[in-house]
């Protein structure tokens, strides 16, 4: 049975999920490709250096918040459906949509506003510069961050359809274990409201007041604090939705089973422990916070490291046993045994590949004395471009010419433009993130359109300032290619009509060692939740003690316009 026949109704609420998902990832596509166009002077007649900022914030919002949170959204509430075998509460699930999409509204209209000039509204011009670490002193439109606000608070009305549905299935399944993916999606979730208090407080407590002109002035220090708070921990609510594929499907679609549930428990209950206390390596260079407390963030970062070289290994063993399913031979040349032709593959195992790219290069963003190096430099664009731009991005992408026909009952289209899309984009993301990194080693700054001084040249360790800025604009164009590629599979797929048998469905095979063989304990959420909680006020508590003990708006600062 397809999946849309079993749960119509919530296979209708993904799909509109996945729809603006989808809509926001073009237009933050079309902005990404005009700041690389821009900024490495290739060709600057789209938009002039002051509006290039706008671009900029409207990148950065519509793909590291829209476009996650929607496609992470629809992703969960498949999965919830599909491990628990029932439809979500609607009118939950459907509230959180109407809250988001009013959110996402509100914030795009804003910061579309800065570029074509709209008129005043509630005393304010209708723009938002701040980029996406909207921390004060620059401010936006009161607009962009109730719009902020309201997207994170339709993700929490989202999460309790999640647990809703667990609540309803343990009155009817008392004693049983919960299934992996829905452990999976309610442990995130857990991650996520604990990390979200940070700039949920931030927004509605000070920016909100603060830009409709209630109070005069804010401490850049603590808005920037309870921005980072959440800002590292975002990264994990990427993360974790593409390892719930990684776990759960990829090896499905290699042909064989995971390789262990007990140890993707583990993962995702250690993502849940250490993913918040982790904001103040974003802060080595901010003078009012003790550099112990700095240590402790570098520290908690580094574990992280953990669960991610456990998911290498799970990941990677589970595939292997694909291949060998498959009749693979050898120690390495079972890799020529999977099926790369298949997009959903292919992008889900290129997307991991980047990943431990990206982890590399994390490790030095998280350590205080090499960090200095590359602190506000074009490194930093560099590295999350391979984290949430390819890991989740590719991902997410890669796992849609799997899931849309399940959701939809229609067979997907294109398939010869699905199967070298994630290659293209794969391609793209080499080029460009390899040219930003050794040219963050350079010095060159992040977030500006004019990435030059007066009197002053920069050198390039590997490799000469003019090649890294071509890499990084054709980098930029093919990524753009590779969306746009990917959405007209979608739409053709959409559009079309139902018809003939789907080869795919939501069955997903039972692990080499299941649930049984993992202790009860992980699924304590309770006490995993408290633990999570003492680690952040031992890493946060005295810290945002001693900044509000000045007063909370002292040191103040006006607001900057951008």
């Amino acid at each position: 049975m397809v999946f849309v026949d079993s749960y119509p109704k919530t296979s209708k609420l993904v799909r509109s999920e996945f729809l603006v998902s989808f809509i926001a990832l073009g237009i933050g596509a079309l902005f990404g490709v005009i700041q690389a166009l821009h900024r490495t002077g290739v060709f600057r007649g789209f938009v002039s250096s002051a509006d290039y900022y706008t671009i900029l914030t409207g990148h950065g919002v519509l793909l590291a918040l829209v476009f996650t949170t929607f496609f992470i959204a629809g992703l969960f509430t498949w999965a919830v459906a599909n491990s628990l075998e029932r439809e979500l509460p609607q009118r939950i699930a459907w509230s959180a949509f109407w809250i988001m999409l009013t959110g996402t509204v509100l914030a795009a209209v804003s910061i579309i506003g800065g570029i074509v000039g709209s008129p005043s509204i509630l005393g304010h011009d209708l723009e938002a510069d701040v980029l996406f670490t909207f921390y004060a002193p620059m401010k936006a439109h009161p607009a962009f961050y109730i719009g902020a606000a309201l997207i994170i608070v339709g993700s929490w009305v989202a999460g309790l359809a999640y647990f809703k549905s667990l609540w309803d299935w343990r009155s009817e399944n008392p004693g049983e274990r919960i299934p992996l993916q829905t452990f999976m999606v309610l442990t995130t979730m857990l991650m996520w409201y604990v990390s979200t208090i940070g700039v949920a407080v931030e927004v509605v407590a000070f920016l909100i007041p603060w830009s409709l002109g209630l109070i005069q002035n804010v401490d850049p220090l603590l808005t920037r604090t309870l921005f980072w708070y959440f800002g590292h921990p975002v990264v994990y609510f990427w993360l974790m939705p593409a390892y719930l594929v990684w776990y759960t499907i990829l090896p499905k679609l290699a042909g064989g089973r995971l390789f262990s549930d007990p140890l993707a428990r583990v993962v995702f209950v250690a993502f849940l422990l250490l993913s918040t206390p982790v904001g103040f390596h974003h802060q080595y260079t901010d003078p009012g916070i003790p550099s112990g407390y700095k240590f402790i963030a570098m520290t908690n970062t580094m574990f992280l490291l953990l669960p991610s070289l456990l998911t290498a290994f799970t990941v990677v063993a589970s595939v292997e046993h694909g291949a060998r399913q498959r009749g693979a031979k050898g120690y390495l040349s079972w890799l020529r045994n999977l099926p790369w032709g298949k997009p959903a593959f292919a992008g889900c195992m290129l997307a991991g590949l980047m990943f431990a790219a990206g982890g590399f290069s994390g490790m030095i963003n998280a350590g205080m004395n090499i960090n200095y190096l590359i602190h506000n430099t074009i490194w930093v664009p560099g590295h999350f471009h391979l984290t949430v731009g390819t890991a989740f991005a590719l991902t997410a992408m890669a796992i849609s010419y799997w899931l849309v026909p399940q959701i939809t009952g229609k067979k997907l289209k294109q398939r010869s433009l699905a199967s070298v899309q994630p290659y293209v984009w794969f391609v793209g993301m080499a080029i460009m993130s390899n040219a930003m990194h050794r040219a963050g080693l350079a010095g060159i700054p992040r977030r500006t359109a004019e990435p030059t001084y007066d009197e002053f040249a920069f050198e390039g360790v590997a490799g000469t300032v003019g090649e890294m800025r071509i890499q990084i604009a054709i980098g930029g164009f093919l990524l753009f290619v590779g969306a746009a590629m990917f959405l007209i599979v979608m739409a053709d797929t959409l559009l079309a009509r139902r018809g003939g048998t789907l080869s795919v469905n939501s069955n997903i095979p039972e692990p080499l060692s299941g649930a049984d063989h993992s202790p009860r304990i992980l699924d304590n959420y309770k006490l995993w939740t408290a633990i999570a909680l003492l680690l952040i006020v031992i890493a946060y508590g005295p810290p945002l003690a001693s900044m509000v003990a000045d007063g909370l708006f002292a040191p103040g600062s006006p607001p900057i316009p951008v």
